[in-house]
């Protein structure tokens, strides 16, 4: 093999270990984010949220919301510490630039867990959210429930009052076939309105075209501006929550009695005693 094949191969072979090192740690960063999240929502949810069902059906459902609400908070706290991730980083590669086994901290390391974190916020913003709320409202579609069971079964719904027949649903993928079709519905209704004000706005024909730009300017804008409210309100809830904090924390505490004159509580004590003896 000639010299240049090696010296290819051996660019190819060290760009697919640099690859799968990447996807290695990715994996193990977004396991321990998953899991510490899921110990997070089950630590402060309601015992009887997803634990207490007597249904499977809803105890199954229950369970899938609970995944899809903790990937979405795994995202949302990788989101937050990924800038103070790239900082330590590019100082501990600053500090020990010809260490080894800091070498994983590079730079495309960083780059691509900046684009799995916009891509994955952007999924659980759009449709793992939304997908969780409607599949736990959801009840499945009419015609996709069977009638006939006995009235033995657990959590029967009686045709008519008196009847001995029951409706039970085929499973999980009635209320998964519900929840698709209403948030498709929502998806439709979200983007006509957005058309219709880009149609609006702009008042040409080219604006009235721009449909087809949806994921280059649309879902990026769309991510903005709900970042941008996201923002503002944390503004403003701020300092009403640091003056929450502060006031429940002076209620909670004892103030220190070091600096207190006692001579000017007996004095106050034999004022308030001279007062009750001349009311009586």
């Amino acid at each position: 093999m000639a010299p240049a094949e090696q010296d290819a191969l051996a660019v190819r072979e060290q760009l697919f270990h640099e690859r799968v090192r990447e996807c290695i740690i990715c994996t193990l960063l977004f396991a321990s984010l998953y899991i510490l999240c899921h110990f997070i929502i089950t630590h402060f949810k309601k015992h009887t949220d997803f634990a207490a069902v007597h249904d499977d059906e809803d105890a199954a459902v229950n369970r899938i919301a609970l995944g899809l609400c903790t990937f979405t908070l795994a995202v949302a706290l990788g989101a937050v510490l990924l800038l103070p991730f790239s900082i330590i980083s590019n100082e501990v590669l600053l500090s020990f630039p010809r260490n080894y086994y800091v070498q994983w901290l590079n730079g495309s390391l960083i780059h691509g867990l900046w684009n799995l974190v916009f891509l994955f916020s952007n999924l659980s913003l759009v449709f793992l959210m939304p997908f969780a709320y409607f599949f736990t409202e959801s009840e499945g579609f009419a015609g996709s429930k069977k009638v006939g069971g006995p009235v033995g079964v657990p959590r029967p719904v009686p045709l008519t009052p008196g009847s001995s027949l029951t409706l039970f649903p085929q499973g999980i993928m009635a209320r998964v076939y519900e929840t698709s079709v209403v948030l498709l519905l929502l998806t439709l209704l979200v983007l006509g309105m957005v058309w219709v004000a880009s149609a609006i706005v702009g008042n040409n024909a080219a604006s009235r075209q721009s449909l087809h730009d949806l994921w280059e300017y649309y879902l990026p804008y769309l991510y903005s501006c709900i970042s941008l409210f996201g923002v503002l309100l944390l503004l403003l809830c701020t300092p009403f929550g640091l003056s929450t904090m502060f006031t429940v924390t002076g209620k909670l505490l004892v103030k220190p009695r070091l600096l207190e004159d006692l001579d000017e509580q007996l004095s106050c004590t034999r004022l308030e005693e001279a007062a009750v003896s001349r009311r009586i």
